[in-house]
């Protein structure tokens, strides 16, 4: 017997989206002042030419920390126990340092600590004349910002990996054992694939404050959209306007991957 509509859940209905129809007057709006005035167009001009800096760092960073986040969460799944509890190590250390403090960490510890090391191990080489010196400087702070957010952001994907791992049934990884399929195999045929609906909202979610986050780069330097705005700002006194176009930037990106995110989880449960 059907149920009637009354009767359904709230949750499954489907609303028009009014905060969308908002959000777009307002990037309307704003969109026509940067077109109109020309202190906005200004402002965006220069703005705008962090945004590549922007996306670059925001793509390679969750990229990495999407590979370095997988495996943390093989390792937590492991039968090893010292494998087990480096990855429980990483990922509790590292979620409880603020990303800011990390972010300098790396930037101003650990970059002279490898070049240190680099230098120290390659010495007998230096003093043949095959290897140069390497100096601090020549460890770029580009570099630096994308390795402190790839390793900030491996600890939270690792437990999305984890979780959605765990959330595979178990009777069909036997079933799959009892088929003759290998462990890579079982991983890549019966595990991943459905895990992946469990892991795609808080992964996109992930990604989206990561392009957030990405603007804490400007603290050193990385010419990214905050700090072309920082810059603009600091020299015009235009602060209204200049950080008025940052924030309209990163909503631009960040709605844009949310809405993405969503038709492609829609298209997941269609499938399903």
């Amino acid at each position: 017997m059907s149920v009637p509509s009354q009767n359904r859940s709230p949750f499954v209905r489907k609303d028009f989206p009014w905060w969308l129809a908002v959000a777009a007057a307002i990037a309307v709006v704003l969109g026509m002042a940067i077109l109109v005035s020309d202190i906005y167009g200004q402002v965006f001009s220069t703005v705008s030419q962090g945004i590549w800096i922007t996306v670059w760092v925001s793509l390679l960073a969750f990229l990495l920390a999407s590979g370095l986040g997988l495996l943390l969460a093989l390792m937590s799944l492991s039968e090893h126990i010292v494998l087990r509890q480096t990855a429980r190590f990483y990922v509790e250390i590292v979620r409880g340092i603020p990303l800011l403090v990390l972010l300098f960490y790396i930037a101003f510890v650990g970059a002279p600590a490898v070049v240190a090391l680099w230098n120290f191990l390659t010495h007998p080489l230096q003093s043949t004349g095959l290897f140069e010196p390497l100096q601090v400087r020549d460890f770029s702070l580009l570099w630096r910002a994308i390795i402190a957010l790839t390793l900030a952001y491996a600890a939270f994907l690792a437990e999305i990996f984890r979780a959605g791992i765990q959330a595979v049934d178990a009777g069909q990884i036997e079933a799959a054992k009892s088929l003759g399929l290998k462990r890579f195999q079982r991983f890549r045929l019966i595990v991943m694939p459905q895990a992946l609906r469990t892991i795609l909202p808080p992964y996109g979610n992930d990604f989206i404050s990561m392009v957030k986050d990405s603007s804490l780069v400007s603290v050193l330097g990385v010419v990214d959209v905050t700090q072309m705005g920082k810059v603009y700002a600091s020299g015009s006194f235009r602060f209204f306007e200049t950080y008025s176009v940052v924030a309209y930037v990163y909503l631009i990106l960040t709605i844009s991957l949310s809405l993405g995110l969503r038709w492609l989880e829609a298209r997941l449960n269609d499938r399903t």
